[in-house]
C-alpha cells in the first residue's frame, strides 16, 4: 500500500501501459471498477492505515489516502492499522490532489439518518446542552440541534450558561431535512408536566392541607409559591406572625418551603396560601403571658410621633406612648429616649386581646416623683431654681430634675405692669419665688415672685391720707392724664382736669416726664390700685380736708367710666 507521498498502484499499471504491458481500454476499466463504489457526499469504508503526529491516514481504495484529524476519534489509543472505519468522502481530490474525508461528519450523518429514520416531529429525545449561541442554546442529540432562548424553561432563564453540560428531555417542534435541522423545546414537555401535575393537584387540594412548594417569584406584597403545576400566593401578612418589612428576609426564589392552604377558588384557581397559620397565633395566650403589671423586656421594632412600638415576641408588639416615656421630662418626640434595634425593659399597662393591642410603659418602672411633690413643697414653701423656659403668660422655673413651676406674669411684681416675663426675667436666672399653690394629677405647681414681699397696696390708706399734699416723680403721660409716682410701685393719676389752674391745649404744655410736682390726693381705691391727685387744688391753695373733698365729688358721670377704663388699660390687673 502506498505512502501519502507516493504513488498508488494504478500509476504502476500506466508505466505497464507504456511497456506494453497492458492497454489504455483496460487500464480505464480497472480505474472505472475501483472509483465505482466511490461517491462524493456519500459514506464509504476505509482502513486504517497509520498514525502520524496530528492525524490518522484512512485508506479508502482510492489512488491516495485520506488525512483525517485525531480530534475526530474518540479513543485514539485504542486504534490500529487495519481497523475499518466509516467516513464521508467529501472530495476525491482536493486542490492538493488528495482525498478529503471525514470522521466525524460521517458519525453527524449517521447520526442525522437515525433521528430521521427513528423520530418525528412532537417526540421525545435526551440531549445534553453543549453551548450558548445567539438567540438560544446547542443540544447535542447525536447531532447538534437548536434550543431557542424562549423554549428553555417555562420562565425567564437568566443563567444560561449554568445548563452547559446538564442532560435534558426534549421535544422535536421541527426537522428540516432540507438543511439538516432540528429545533427542540424543552418549555412545552414541562408544561404538559405541569398540566398533569395541575390537574391531580386539583382534585385532591383541600383548605387546610399543608403542601410543600418552591419559591417561584418573590414581590413586595408576597411570594408566589409553585405547588407542583399550581402556583399559590402567600403574602407578606401570612408568612410570620412577627414583624417583616420584605418577604426576601424569610424566603428566597427556589427555596422549598411546606405552606397551609388557606383559600381555594376552584373557577378562577386562585390559592392563598398562609406560613405562620401552621404556628398557633400568640395573642391566644398574650394576656396569661403578659398580665397587666408585669415587667417584660422587648425590642424597639418602630418609631412613631406618637410612641414607640416594642416587640415581647415573634407577632405580639406593644405601643409605649410617648406620654409613658418619662415622669418628669417633656418628651416630643420618642426619639429622644429609644433608637429602633434598642432592648428596653416596659411595663403592662392594658391589654385588649380582642384587637390585639398592648400598652407598654417604661416610666413606670420608676417611682412618680410628683407623688411625693405635695408633700415636700406645699403652698407657702420658699423655693430657689433657675428659669429653664420663658413664655408668653410665664417663666418655668426648675425646682429638682424633672419638677418645673410656673411664675405666672401676674405674679411676678405687685407694681409694675409687666407684659412679658422677659421684661424683668431671662434664662438661666436663678431665683428664689413662693409655692402658691400645687396639682400633682396635673403636674403644675403655681410659684410667685411678688408674694417674697408684702402687698404695698394692702396698708396704702395707712401712709397715704385723702386731702394731704404729696411729692412725686411724673412718670408718663398720656391723653387723659399724667401718672406720678409718689413712692417705690406706687403711682397717682393727675387727670387733665386736675394738672392746671389756667388753660392749655396739651399737658405737654405743663408737665413732662421726670418733673417733680406736687398734688393733693383727692382719691384712694386699694382694691382698685388707684390714686387721684390734683396738682390744681394745690396750685389754687385750696387744700381741702378729706370730708370737704368727699361732699364735692360729683357722682360718676359717662366721663368718669370711660376714665376708669383708661386707668385700667394703663394699670392692666396688678393682682393676676
Amino acid at each position: 500500500m502506498a505512502t501519502p507521498t507516493e504513488q498508488p498502484n494504478i500509476v504502476t499499471e500506466e508505466a505497464g501501459v507504456e511497456e506494453g504491458l497492458i492497454s489504455h481500454d483496460e487500464l480505464r476499466e480497472l480505474v472505472g471498477e475501483t472509483m465505482r463504489h466511490l461517491e462524493e457526499g456519500k459514506i464509504v469504508k476505509g482502513r486504517v492505515y497509520g498514525l502520524r503526529s496530528d492525524y490518522v491516514v484512512v485508506d479508502i481504495g482510492y489512488k491516495s489516502e485520506g488525512l483525517i484529524p485525531l480530534e475526530e476519534f474518540r479513543d485514539v489509543d485504542s486504534l490500529q492499522a487495519g481497523d475499518e472505519v466509516d467516513v464521508l468522502l467529501e472530495s476525491l481530490e482536493d486542490n492538493e490532489g488528495m482525498v478529503r474525508i471525514s470522521k466525524e461528519k460521517a458519525d453527524k450523518l449517521r447520526n442525522w439518518e437515525n433521528i430521521v429514520s427513528n423520530y418525528q416531529e412532537g417526540d421525545m429525545i435526551e440531549g445534553t446542552i453543549t453551548r450558548q449561541v445567539k438567540g438560544g442554546m446547542m443540544v447535542n442529540i447525536g447531532i447538534e440541534a437548536f434550543l431557542p432562548a424562549s423554549q428553555i424553561d417555562i420562565r425567564y432563564v437568566k443563567d444560561k450558561e449554568g445548563l452547559v453540560g446538564k442532560q435534558f428531555s426534549f421535544k422535536i417542534i421541527k426537522i428540516n431535512t432540507e438543511r439538516h435541522n432540528i429545533v427542540l423545546s424543552r418549555r412545552e414537555l414541562l408544561e404538559e408536566k405541569r398540566r398533569r401535575q395541575r390537574e391531580q393537584l386539583l382534585s385532591e387540594i383541600a383548605e387546610g392541607d399543608l403542601r410543600t412548594g418552591t419559591v417561584k417569584n418573590i414581590t413586595d406584597f408576597g411570594v408566589f409559591i409553585d405547588l407542583g403545576g399550581l402556583d399559590g400566593l402567600l403574602h407578606i401578612t401570612d408568612m410570620t406572625w412577627g414583624r417583616i418589612s420584605h418577604p426576601s428576609e424569610l424566603l428566597a426564589v427556589g427555596d422549598q418551603v411546606e405552606v397551609k392552604i388557606l383559600n381555594y377558588d376552584r373557577d378562577r384557581q386562585r390559592v392563598s396560601l398562609g406560613l405562620k397559620q401552621k404556628q398557633p397565633n400568640p395573642w391566644e395566650s398574650v394576656e396569661e403571658k403578659y398580665p397587666v403589671g408585669k415587667k417584660c423586656q422587648g425590642r424597639v421594632v418602630n418609631i412613631m410621633p406618637y410612641g414607640a412600638f416594642v416587640e415581647l415576641e415573634d407577632g405580639v408588639e406593644g405601643l409605649v406612648h410617648v406620654s409613658e416615656l418619662s415622669w418628669t421630662r417633656k418628651i416630643n418626640h420618642p426619639t429622644e429616649m429609644l433608637a429602633i434595634g434598642d432592648i428596653v425593659e416596659v411595663v403592662v399597662l392594658r391589654i385588649d386581646a380582642a384587637q390585639e393591642k398592648i400598652s407598654l410603659g417604661i416610666k413606670q418602672l420608676e417611682t412618680n416623683p410628683w407623688t411625693q411633690v405635695a408633700e415636700k413643697y406645699p403652698a407657702g414653701t420658699l423655693v430657689k431654681g433657675k428659669i429653664r423656659n420663658i413664655t408668653s403668660y410665664g417663666a418655668f422655673m426648675e425646682i429638682e430634675p424633672g419638677i418645673d413651676g410656673l411664675i405666672y406674669v401676674g405674679d411676678i411684681s405687685w407694681t409694675k405692669k409687666i407684659t412679658h416675663p422677659s421684661q424683668v426675667l431671662k434664662r438661666g436666672d436663678k431665683l428664689e419665688a413662693k409655692v402658691l399653690s400645687v396639682e400633682p394629677e396635673s403636674k403644675k405647681i403655681s410659684l410667685g415672685i411678688k408674694q417674697l414681699a408684702e402687698d404695698p397696696w394692702s396698708d396704702i390708706e395707712s401712709r397715704i391720707k385723702i386731702g394731704e399734699l404729696v411729692e412725686g416723680r411724673v412718670n408718663n403721660i398720656t391723653g387723659f392724664g399724667a401718672f406720678v409716682e409718689l413712692e417705690s410701685g406706687i403711682e397717682g393719676l393727675v387727670h387733665i382736669s386736675q394738672i392746671s389752674d389756667k388753660p392749655f391745649e396739651k399737658i405737654e404744655e405743663v408737665l413732662s416726664s421726670g418733673d417733680r410736682v406736687k398734688a393733693q390726693v383727692i382719691s384712694i381705691d386699694p382694691e382698685e390700685r388707684k390714686i387721684s391727685l390734683s396738682i390744681k387744688n394745690f396750685l389754687e391753695g385750696k387744700v381741702l380736708d378729706a370730708e370737704e373733698i368727699a361732699a364735692r365729688t360729683p357722682p360718676p358721670s359717662d366721663t368718669d367710666t370711660r376714665l376708669k377704663d383708661q386707668l385700667e388699660e394703663h394699670f392692666g390687673n396688678l393682682e393676676g
